[in-house]
């Protein structure tokens, strides 16, 4: 019985034909596809309402950079004469691009989870002007966070160098704006924004995070901050550091959602690299400095230094078969 033979095998002249014979069997493929989007609902969206998109959430953090830090992030050169006018451009886009977006959030849940309808698109614009009404407030604050972040890190030669390049102030920044949104109970958005920042700098902020003026993270990869974390003033965190929640049970999501799990920071603490402090009701005192690779799952009083006993160390001469 002759081979069957393969694309590679056959040559130019009979390669159509074969090709041909592959994709005969798309329809019955595409049909399994079909019918497992309507088996398995929980991935899935098919509906006549429209969902909130990924892209617009990108385009929303591009047009709020540009409003926050004018003249940082524009593709235009801004000067005092023409600051009027393209600041005043990318609000109104901004406007309309979140409150579409807020809209379709809050529409989501209403179809998602038979939710009754509460007048969504007023809801969605008017909440979409709210956040833009705060932008000075937020504009304010995290002016205290690049001071904070400047004033910490004798690598940086000015405050531009901050805003432009620190992974730390992008994500702070994606943060505030997104918790703004968490508070007037817009569903997915935040939780959009706030993970799109995490999946850009490593650092995994929940929008439902409460934290004071001057925070600062150095460095930043593999931060994580929980959902009920409450952090005070003057707070500085380096790379790696947890605040987090204890061991859940595997029902957590239904026993535990809307209760505290994630830790208190108060003011002026410093929390160094590779730290891990858990539960709701762990409190660090203002002033306490955390030292690195520390794992705390109780509370410390204020001005308390938290270190690691010094390991010992094993010093070797030369290059040996075994290391």
């Amino acid at each position: 019985m002759e081979k069957k033979k393969t694309l590679t095998e056959a040559g130019c002249e009979n390669a159509e034909e074969i090709m041909a014979g592959y994709r005969k069997k798309l329809p019955k493929i595409t049909e399994k596809i079909i019918s497992s989007c309507r088996e398995h609902k929980c991935n899935s969206h098919v509906d006549y309402e429209p969902i909130p998109s990924k892209e617009s959430v990108v385009l929303i953090i591009d047009k709020l950079f540009e409003i926050i830090f004018p003249g940082f992030f524009n593709l235009e050169k801004l000067d005092p004469a023409n600051l009027d006018y393209y600041v005043g451009r990318s609000v109104n886009e901004l406007y309309g691009v979140l409150a579409e977006q807020v809209v379709n959030s809050i529409r989501h849940d209403c179809y998602r989870f038979n939710l009754t309808c509460l007048e969504c698109i007023d809801k969605g614009f008017d909440i979409a002007l709210k956040v833009l009404e705060k932008i000075p407030e937020v504009r304010d604050v995290l002016a205290t966070d690049v001071e904070a972040a400047f004033d910490g890190d004798p690598a940086a030669k000015s405050l531009d160098e901050i805003i432009f390049s620190y992974p730390g102030i992008y994500a702070i920044t994606i943060y505030r704006v997104a918790h703004l949104l968490y508070n007037f109970k817009v569903p997915l958005l935040p939780r959009i924004m706030t993970e799109y920042a995490h999946s850009k700098t490593g650092i995994d902020i929940h929008p439902g995070a409460k934290i004071g003026e001057r925070f600062a993270i150095d460095h930043g990869t593999g931060v994580v901050i929980g959902e009920t974390t409450v952090i005070g003033k003057n707070v500085r965190l380096y790379q790696g550091v947890t605040l987090g929640a204890l061991s859940l049970p595997k029902d957590a999501g239904k026993k535990m959602r809307g209760h505290k799990r994630h830790p208190n920071i108060e003011d002026d603490v410093i929390i160094y690299s590779g730290a891990t402090i858990l539960g709701g009701e762990t409190v660090i005192g203002a002033r306490s400095i955390i030292g690195g690779n520390i794992w705390l799952t109780e509370s410390v009083p204020p001005d308390m230094q938290v270190l690691m006993e010094r390991p010992p160390l094993i010093y070797k001469n030369g290059i040996e078969e075994d290391l």
